[in-house]
C-alpha cells in the first residue's frame, strides 16, 4: 500500500493507535499484519501523517473491538487523566 499524504484542506484526524497497541502489547508489525498493511503505514497513522480510507479505519477499530470513533476523530481526544479525574496534567 502506498503512503497517501493528506491533503491540506482536509482536517486532522486524531487517533488513539500507540495508546491501543501498548494497551493491548501489539507492535506496529502486529496491527499491520492484522489489518493486511506495511508496518511503516502504521506508524504514518499515528504521527497523523497518513489518513486511513474508511475500510482501514474499520479493520483497525475491529482489531481492537472498538467502534471506529474510539480509534479516530476529527477533534483531539482528552487525556487520560482529564477523562478519569477530570483534570489536565501540568507540564
Amino acid at each position: 500500500m502506498a503512503k497517501q499524504e493528506r491533503k491540506r484542506d482536509e482536517p486532522d484526524l486524531h487517533n488513539r493507535l500507540a495508546a491501543l497497541r501498548a494497551e493491548r502489547g501489539l507492535s506496529r508489525q502486529q496491527l499491520a499484519d492484522a489489518v493486511g498493511v506495511h508496518y511503516q503505514t502504521v506508524g504514518y497513522l499515528e504521527r497523523g501523517e497518513y489518513s486511513p480510507s474508511l475500510t482501514l479505519a474499520l479493520r483497525i477499530a475491529e482489531v481492537f473491538g472498538l467502534p471506529v470513533e474510539a480509534v479516530f476523530s476529527l477533534t483531539p481526544f482528552r487525556s487520560l487523566s482529564e477523562q478519569v479525574y477530570g483534570t489536565r496534567g501540568t507540564t
